[in-house]
């Protein structure tokens, strides 16, 4: 381990050290639990890595309303609060020292809905990943590891003909919507479209399914594009740098073009693994339109 990888871990242990302590005279927290990269044995934290730590608690409200109770564990420089997983709300602190953590503040009845009820996939692959208890004054945890052990993660399977469409009309009508965003002078609205949500709605889906027909349904692509660039294909990396583009209406031109041109090698090669039908007539006549006016001076 470096020296900066164990200061970091250091200075991550006596903050938690101090939650437990903390929690433990609150009568209104009955559990805290580590996930995250800190609990994970696959990918573990490095000195980059924040702290995910589950807060189940009675009155949930009281930390999410509050900010006065972070003073116990550090000092904050910021918080603010952020949708998580599930429905839930987490707060995000960071603490002097550039420390970096993640409360999710869960009512104690939604734990327990979890011990009867059906277990959301994502919920549950983050506790399949690793779970590390700090505090349980319930035995809930122990009830939670066996109701979590009894229950598999659906299993990778490819999509169907429709499924795989879906995603494919989906981006292509996107690719024209950015174009006449463009061609408004709405580019921050183009960017966003062109680089968020057709890359991370379309092109990881594309991205995913491409590497399971190459590697197998069983190959693990984490969630969310996480470690992409271990476990994609290395020519797909290759070619994601061309895709981004320069807040620049030119360059936004230049990068929907490259985004197409590989999102049409990847689903193409998809379709033809998966003996399915690729609409090229139609990515054709809407390519020939928006290369007309990006070609244009």
């Amino acid at each position: 381990m470096n020296k900066s990888l164990a200061k970091t871990n250091a200075s991550y242990e006596k903050l938690i050290e101090r939650l437990v302590k903390w929690a433990e005279n609150r009568p209104d927290i009955r559990v805290l639990m580590i996930v995250g990269s800190r609990a994970r044995m696959d990918h573990p934290a490095d000195e980059w890595s924040d702290l995910d730590v589950i807060v189940v608690a009675t009155d949930p409200r009281r930390y999410l309303s509050t900010t006065e109770w972070l003073e116990n564990l550090g000092k904050p420089l910021l918080t603010f609060l952020e949708p998580t997983v599930g429905g839930q709300m987490e707060r995000r602190v960071l603490f002097e020292g550039m420390l970096d953590v993640d409360f999710s503040i869960i009512p104690r009845e939604v734990i327990l809905r979890l011990l009867q009820g059906e277990i959301p996939p994502q919920i549950l692959e983050i506790f399949k990943r690793g779970v590390h208890v700090l505090l349980d004054k319930d035995g809930i945890t122990s009830q939670l590891y066996r109701r979590f052990s009894s229950v598999e993660l659906p299993p990778p399977h490819p999509p169907t003909e429709r499924e795989f469409l879906e995603v494919v009309y989906d981006f292509l009508y996107h690719a024209v919507w950015t174009l006449k965003k463009i061609l408004r002078g709405e580019l921050w609205t183009a960017k966003f479209c062109l680089d968020s949500y057709m890359k991370r709605k379309c092109m990881l889906r594309m991205i995913e399914w491409h590497a399971h027909v190459k590697r197998g349904w069983a190959y693990d692509t984490w969630f969310d594009g996480r470690f992409l660039e271990e476990w994609a294909d290395s020519d797909v990396i290759k070619e994601l740098r061309k895709t981004f583009s320069y807040y620049d209406e030119a360059d936004i031109k230049r990068g929907l073009l490259a985004t197409m041109s590989l999102f049409r090698k990847i689903s193409m090669e998809i379709a033809e693994k998966l003996n399915y039908s690729y609409p090229i007539e139609l990515d054709k006549k809407i390519t020939e339109w928006i290369r007309s006016f990006c070609t244009t001076s």
